[in-house]
């Protein structure tokens, strides 16, 4: 089954945290996403821009709006997504507990209903 892991933490400049612990934070996610690889679990990894890079767009108040910046305006933002394919949520949990960001911000791990691949669909049951 499919998890997406949605990495939340604070928002950091290179320069807030510095070369030391940026390097380190650049390491642990290597190590991270090269054990998931060599497991064989790993679908894809994204480690996202800044929120401030980003644009929202929403028509649920019947009209478009477009807004620039993060629509959340909290101190975590989502800063990455980790996709695996684990049997069951145990192993999702454990893949998600071992995740760099859980020591100072929230990994969110969430079954996939739907994924897409080559342009062929395939959708899982909903529990």
């Amino acid at each position: 089954m499919r998890y997406s892991l949605l990495l939340h933490y604070p928002e950091m400049t290179a320069d807030d945290l510095g070369e030391e612990a940026l390097a380190e934070g650049m390491a642990a996610f290597s190590a991270y996403t090269t054990a998931m690889f060599d497991a064989g679990v790993l679908v894809s990894a994204e480690v996202l821009q800044p929120s401030a890079h980003s644009t929202t767009v929403s028509l649920a108040s019947g009209s478009l709006v477009v807004q620039d910046g993060p629509f959340a305006d909290t101190k975590e933002q989502l800063g990455g997504t980790v996709v695996i394919d684990v049997p069951d949520l145990d192993a999702a949990l454990a893949w998600a507990q071992q995740a760099p960001p859980v020591r100072y911000g929230v990994v969110e791990v969430r079954p996939s209903a739907t994924h897409v691949v080559d342009g062929q669909w395939t959708s899982f049951s909903y529990e």
